[in-house]
């Protein structure tokens, strides 16, 4: 879903595990992420991962609130927290392995 604060907000405050993208149509490795997430999204594992995703070009605020320097950031959340974060990784195990930690 785009990505928006107050329900970014909600959705950490209700215990759920966030996954926040950042794209923008232009960056080839956001296009290769982009059917690795949705794969992996398909697994029962990760059926209650909530996903924003942040247009890179346009939500400024969005990447100053995150330090989010270039697209293809993936940044996982977990109880609230930072679970951990990756740029430009296009491996389908690293980028599970990123998501695992949110669940």
């Amino acid at each position: 879903m785009p990505f928006d604060q107050a329900a970014f907000d909600k959705a950490v405050a209700a215990g759920e595990p966030v996954v926040v993208q950042f794209h923008a149509d232009r960056c080839p490795t956001c296009k290769a992420q982009a059917p690795i997430l949705s794969e992996l999204a398909k697994q029962p594992r990760f059926k209650n991962l909530v996903v924003f995703n942040v247009d890179f070009d346009s939500q400024k605020d969005a990447l100053r609130g995150f330090k989010a320097q270039q697209p293809s950031t993936l940044i996982v959340f977990k109880g609230g927290a930072e679970m951990g974060r990756s740029v430009g990784d296009t491996n389908k195990a690293s980028i599970e392995a990123l998501l695992a930690r949110a669940i």
